[in-house]
């Protein structure tokens, strides 16, 4: 052992992590190993009070209904609405209630304000308007890619607003959360629903091949929502088609939609902000990790690359990865030849971990833990290599 595990830790802090990161960094992922725990998204809150400060970044994207978060967006940007609108509409549901993201919104609103536009702070949704338990109708998105591209390009006849409507369907039919355990509720598969998908690949691509028009009579803004609402169409189109499979890998092909929808909506992001500065994007370690991600689900492991995967590919250098994971909760106490019960030794009761200087300091490497709590997802010990840094907390409050 030539290196201690205490000399690879440092206290948390914003400069410790980023000390860790490449120069070349446009896309910092922070991951968390469980959702619902304020400890995480506090050290969001904080690393982005610190990259905003002083690494130049002006944006954040986490893992929310990236249409549910134009109207958060809105609210820290132009100060449209309220603080309470925007977290009862601004987030998939569930994460409006979390006064860590309540704190966050509150701080990028007052950052903003009396700032010009090209300064202000953004808050971005990466996730499709979808839940583990279904997936919304493409309607809203469907439908104003359609209004977009009609105000200012000649359409098909065959793609009128009333034509979309009888495609489309109740809604209801759509959103059966019974479809993600029975492919038979699903209408993803129905001559509708394929029709549909002809559809949104015909809009897109027009978006693509009228750019050039667009770029002429429709504002930055109009064009970003255009693009936003066609990869939420084709996406979620592509996910209800998945629902409706019948093979032995389909949810292993829902995941793995799932997370291309996530790097789509990332890869555009760090398009559109790069001009400003770098994005902070914030999700599950299983959404961001660079490894082939892994979890059980109803009985059997489900196994697929991750939007952070997708992105490290397409970034190269331009993408750094902190995987956080923790100590102790309640009663969930990880055994100390874990990499977790080896890291509980240190003195901090928050640390970033240098993975190289950690791997130099193991004689061999840590036992996986398995978490009491079938929510959390530890990490494997043998893909720290992968990882830029890791945030260590010591002890989580009893959940």
């Amino acid at each position: 052992m030539t290196v201690s595990i205490p000399a690879a830790a440092r206290p948390f802090s914003g400069g410790a992590l980023t000390a860790l990161l490449s120069p070349a960094t446009r896309l910092l992922a922070l991951g968390e190993p469980t959702h619902g725990v304020d400890a995480f998204l506090d050290l969001r809150n904080e690393l982005f009070r610190h990259l905003v400060e002083h690494e130049g970044y002006r944006s954040v994207a986490i893992e929310s209904d990236c249409l549910a978060a134009l109207v958060a967006d809105a609210y820290v940007a132009e100060g449209t609405g309220s603080l309470d609108e925007a977290m009862e509409r601004g987030f998939s549901p569930g994460f409006g209630a979390s006064a860590a993201n309540r704190a966050l919104l509150s701080w990028m609103r007052s950052y903003n304000r009396d700032r010009p536009a090209s300064e202000r702070l953004r808050f971005y949704g990466i996730d499709g308007p979808l839940e583990m338990t279904g997936a919304a109708s493409p309607r809203q998105s469907l439908t104003a890619l359609h209004d977009h591209l009609s105000a200012h390009v000649e359409l098909p006849l065959p793609l009128s607003s009333g034509a979309l409507d009888e495609l489309l369907g109740p809604d209801a039919r759509w959103t059966d959360p019974a479809a993600l355990m029975d492919a038979s509720r699903s209408v993803g598969r129905t001559p509708e629903a394929r029709e549909l998908r002809l559809v949104a690949d015909d809009l897109t691509a027009l978006l693509t091949s009228q750019a050039p028009r667009l770029a002429a009579v429709a504002s930055p803004d109009a064009r970003w929502l255009a693009g936003l609402h066609a990869r939420t169409a084709t996406g979620l189109l592509r996910y209800h088609d998945a629902l409706a499979d019948t093979s032995p890998t389909r949810l292993e092909g829902v995941m793995a939609l799932r997370d291309a929808i996530m790097a789509d909506h990332l890869d555009a992001i760090v398009r559109r902000e790069s001009p400003r500065g770098p994005t902070l994007a914030f999700a599950h370690n299983r959404h961001l990790q660079r490894e082939r991600s892994e979890i059980r689900f109803a009985g059997r492991p489900l196994r697929w690359w991750s939007a952070g995967a997708i992105m490290a590919t397409r970034l190269e250098e331009g993408y750094a990865f902190a995987a956080a994971t923790f100590g102790t909760r309640g009663a969930d106490v990880p055994p100390p030849d874990t990499l977790e019960g080896l890291l509980s030794a240190l003195p901090h009761a928050r640390a970033v971990v240098d993975p190289a200087l950690l791997a130099a300091a193991l004689d061999e490497r840590p036992a996986p833990r398995t978490p009491a709590d079938h929510t959390y997802f530890s990490l494997d010990p043998a893909t720290t290599d992968r990882t830029d840094a890791i945030v260590f907390v010591k002890d989580l409050p009893t959940p």
